[in-house]
């Protein structure tokens, strides 16, 4: 199997006052929603129907269990976008115990991708990285919000979280198998 070079870019804020918010879209069919039910097929979905044409592949061999497990930890908080009712995107938190928050995922199915959703669900989801202890009182306050993303993620990431306050911090490179995007199921095309 051949190998590609990927480059990933760690990027962080360390303030509140860091988040630089994106204005919403037009109109009124669009609302984010915190998933407060630990789902381990919703979650499935949301991440394989984002992530799919984008190589997301290492929680698509993870059993329910896993996801269940995962989930269930305080702190991992599910924010989904909708628009006009139909699941648009998502960001998921990661509360770390040092009072660092990840962004461990971010991204909108392609069908609703250059609607300016994105940088308005990134905006929002990272305002509420830094209220997580609000309501997980057993987690630390937020000290610092973090995300990576990769040269193969979409063509806009980079762009979208420099624009709502991110800095990078560190960038690597490495070889990663040259696998084809799985698309959002087995057997959909991808392309």
């Amino acid at each position: 199997m051949s190998s590609v070079p990927v480059t990933t870019w760690y990027l962080e804020q360390t303030s509140p006052a860091d988040v630089l918010p994106a204005a919403a879209p037009e109109g009124d069919g669009l609302r984010i929603v915190r998933a407060e039910v630990p789902s381990p097929e919703f979650s499935r979905f949301l991440y394989a129907s984002v992530g799919g044409d984008i190589t997301w592949t290492d929680r698509l061999g993870w059993s329910y269990a896993r996801w269940q497990e995962y989930l269930d930890r305080p702190g991992v908080e599910t924010w989904v976008a909708y628009d006009s009712g139909t699941p648009a995107g998502y960001i998921e938190l990661d509360a770390h115990d040092e009072g660092a928050v990840e962004i461990a995922y971010f991204g909108l199915i392609p069908a609703f991708r250059g609607r300016r959703i994105g940088g308005h669900l990134l905006s929002y989801g990272t305002a509420r990285a830094w209220d997580l202890a609000e309501r997980w009182p057993q987690r630390p306050a937020t000290e610092r919000v973090w995300v990576h993303t990769c040269s193969k993620d979409g063509e806009f990431a980079m762009e979208n979280y420099q624009r709502r306050g991110f800095k990078l911090y560190e960038t690597k490179v490495e070889l990663e198998p040259d696998v084809p995007a799985p698309g959002p199921w087995p057997g959909a095309f991808a392309g």
